[in-house]
Order: C-alpha cells, then structure tokens, then sequence
C-alpha cells in the first residue's frame, strides 16, 4: 500500500529520471514531454547548472525569512528578471506558486485601492473559461465550473464578476470594449481589477484574442481607475515567443504582471507578481507594508534556481527558439487537422498550442465530454504526454488539448511529437462512442 495522497483514482507510474524533452518512469518506457508537466519545464530536464546553482545556495545561505531579511541572490534576481521582461521600474514579490502568486494579485489590488482612500473597491473582473490557481481567492477568480462547484458556498460570488473570453470574430479592440459593460454592470466604483491571461491556458487551450486587446483593456481600466494584472504564470518568460505575452499585439504594460511556471522550470518551486512603481509606492506610503506573506516566499534557493534558468534562457536564445519551434508545431498540427476531422482547430502562440477537438459531422463540441481525455491516454499509450481538457465551451462541453513542450526541443522532436499525436488522433477515431 502507498501513504502517498494521489490527486486521483487512476495509476501513476514512478518517474525515475528526466533528460531533455524525455521522462523515463521505472519500468524503462520513455515519454516525451509534449506538455512540460504542466507548461513547467521550459528548459529540459536535466540541466545539471540549475542544481549545482542550487546546492552552492543552500551550502551558503538555504533560508531567512522576508520578515527578517533579504538576500543577495533575490536582490540580483528581481533586478535581472526585471530588465528581462521590459519592467525595469518594477517591484518583484517571490512565493512558490502560480495559485500563490495570483492571490497575492488579488490582494495587492484590494491594498492599494484602501490605500488610495477607495474602500469601496473590492471585485475582480476576470473572464469565463479562466484558470488562475487553486487556492480559494484564485480559485474564486477562475471561470471554470467543474474545478470551483464543490467550492462555491465558500465564495462570495458577486465579488467576482465575469467577461467573455476572447472572441476571434471581433476585432481586439471591440472585444475589449466588452469589459466596460460588465464594469458599468458591476458598479465601476465597486471593481478593484481586471485580471485575464493573455493567452489562455488550462481551461481554452492557447486561445488568444485579437491584436489591439490588451492596449484597448489598459485604456479602459485606466478610465474607471481599475487595475489590469496580466496573468502570465503559464504565457510568461518566452513560452509564447516573447517576455510576456501581453505585449505580442502591441506595447502594452499592465499595473500588475504575475508568473510561475517557468521562472524556475521545474527546478524549484518558485513564482511571483511584478507590481508597477505606482502601485508598489501607493502600498508603501501608505500603511507603509504589504499585508500578506508566505513563510518561502523569496527562498534562496528556489531564487537561486530561477536565476539560473534566466541565464540559459537568455543564453540558448529561447525566447526566440520558442517561435521558431511554435511554428513547425503549429504547421504540423494543421497538417493533422486536414487529416483527421474530429480536429476542429489548432492555435497558439509560440510553444503554448492548442487543438480543439468536436464532432466533425456538426463542426460543433462533443455533446460529451472526454474525447480529449481519450486522445490523452492513447498518445500517453504512444510515448507522447499532453496536457487535456474540457468544459471552453459551457463549463462541461469543449475538449481540447493544450501541447507546449520544453523551448530547447529539438525540430526531430517537434517530428516526433506530432507523429505520436497523429497515431493518438487515429486510434480514438472521429466520433464520440454512441
């Protein structure tokens, strides 16, 4: 028997080790990594650097609290990140994850506004399908229905009110200009911020809206005295083929950038927000400290981790090698859609990608879902790992699969990434069963 918590019912194989885009579990099969786990592992496997970076750290300084103290490594880090992503005046909150990082969004934007002398300003705009974390406030802010039912009662619902996700039919700027009838809606004096992921992620595989939408939300939120936090945890440091994604359709800065994921790769639990001068000094001068705290939050080690996969990424050029390799991924999944009709659409933007699976005979989602999860478990069958999911359409309908494999993959193994998705697409077949 095992005294390990699964987060299901079904078998997990052991991983044993890691190399490249490959896991190898103990039995000897080799998968490869088409998701990065969960668009974690932006790097590889294997870096030995990153874990002799983290051993030097935790030989000469493992732990202090944020309370107590900084460290050299996180003031390096913050400065370094800061340059990276074009946000040279901003300030760098540290803590462990993406679902970490997004309620410490949430609080900072209620801060700030009591600060500013707004009580009054305390819901979160966020979009339907979303997911932003897994803790209450996160989940709370996320629009998708199967993860947050059994939780509801323990939501105020109205602080949460919802957009539409992106609608391609649309101009970006017209679909943005929708926010400000659910702000009108809301009580605008009542909304403390807009928080959206530039590319979706989990709950809409890769869907992206057009350009002109985020300069077009900014100028809103800037109209009604609303923050726009821009949540970059799985889009962020170049798994789009930038930076930030936000700024793929034009030079926008949000108030608030939050990432995860691939600050640190997989190597060490690491993630965190970005808040802008304004915000940052309006905390500051007021109450004078931010009210919140994680006791790792800031950890050398796990900094010390995200500083040496900053330096492979700017390094190896994977920012850039993210495009190039997005768009051999993106032509070969439109090469699979022209040969299998349950392929409704593929997308995306550098290595975030999705395929949007449904009923060829209506061009419409499965009345049921579990196709993509089907599709998952026969890739998994051909050595591939993908990332699937449903519920994009009415919070149950809508299978997809999202594929963002490590940046450094090689264009052989985009090859063979799309030839055992190919045979995966094969052996479910068209439709769903009867």
């Amino acid at each position: 028997m095992s005294n390990v918590f699964y987060r299901s019912r079904k078998s997990y194989p052991v991983a044993v080790r890691a190399q490249g885009v490959f896991i190898e579990d103990a039995q000897g099969r080799r998968y490869l990594d088409g998701a990065s786990g969960a668009l974690v592992a932006n790097i590889g496997h294997g870096r030995a650097e990153v874990a002799q970076a983290m051993a030097a750290q935790a030989a000469r300084l493992a732990f202090v609290h944020g309370s107590q103290f900084s460290s050299d490594v996180l003031e390096t880090y913050a400065a370094r990140l800061a340059d990276f992503l074009g946000l040279p005046d901003f300030r760098f909150w540290a803590v462990s994850g993406g679902s970490e990082a997004n309620e410490s969004a949430i609080k900072l934007a209620r801060q700030y506004h009591v600060e500013r002398g707004e009580a009054g300003r305390y819901k979160i705009v966020t979009r339907v399908p979303s997911y932003h974390g897994a803790s209450l406030g996160a989940l709370a802010a996320s629009g998708m229905g199967a993860r947050r039912e059994v939780y509801a009662p323990l939501m105020r619902e109205e602080a949460w009110p919802k957009m539409p996700k992106p609608d391609p039919s649309l101009s970006g700027e017209a679909d943005a200009e929708r926010l400000r009838a659910v702000l009108e809606a809301a009580g605008p004096e009542t909304v403390a911020a807009f928080l959206c992921e530039p590319v979706v992620g989990a709950s809409d595989a890769a869907l992206a809206p057009e350009a002109g939408y985020h300069a077009r939300i900014a100028q809103i939120c800037r109209e009604y005295g609303v923050l726009f936090i821009a949540d970059e945890v799985m889009s962020g440091m170049g798994r789009c083929g930038a930076p930030l994604a936000v700024r793929l359709g034009g030079d926008v800065t949000p108030d608030v950038v939050v990432l995860g994921k691939g600050l640190a790769a997989g190597y060490a639990p690491l993630a965190g927000l970005l808040a802008s001068p304004a915000v940052y000094g309006t905390v500051m001068e007021g109450s004078g400290a931010f009210k919140h705290g994680f006791t790792y939050a800031g950890h050398p080690v796990s900094v010390a981790a995200g500083l040496s996969v900053l330096d492979i990424v700017q390094r190896e050029g994977l920012t850039q090698a993210a495009r190039a390799r997005g768009a051999q991924v993106l032509a070969g999944l439109e090469g699979l859609r022209a040969q299998h009709p349950q392929v409704l659409a593929v997308r995306g933007q550098g290595l975030l990608l999705g395929v949007v699976l449904g009923d060829p005979d209506t061009g419409e989602a499965f009345a049921q879902p579990g196709v993509a999860e089907r599709v998952a478990a026969a890739a998994r069958e051909e050595g591939l790992l993908t990332y699937p999911g449903s519920g994009a359409v009415d919070g149950t309908r809508g299978d997809h699969l999202l594929l963002g494999p490590p940046l450094n993959i090689s264009p052989d193994e985009v090859n063979l990434m799309l030839e055992a998705l190919g045979r995966a697409l094969d052996r479910v077949g068209q439709h769903t069963p009867s």
